[in-house]
């Protein structure tokens, strides 16, 4: 769920940094909002994966067959 979210914020970021949308706001920094944006998108992915419990990992263990 998260990388997901990750994934959302990295693109918005990457927008706003390569100025494809500018926001007229005379308060607001695109560029500054466009790299918060990025620093977020790459931690939620980061730590979604470092937090993933074994089982989304992929890691599976085999003890035999079911009885």
């Amino acid at each position: 769920m998260y990388i997901g979210l990750g994934i959302i914020l990295l693109v918005l970021g990457l927008v706003f940094v390569l100025d494809v949308i500018q926001v007229d706001l005379s308060f607001v920094d695109d560029s500054a909002l466009g790299w918060i944006l990025v620093i977020a998108g790459v931690l939620a992915i980061v730590l979604s994966l470092v937090v993933a419990p074994p089982w989304r990992r992929g890691e599976t263990y085999y003890d035999g067959p079911a009885r």
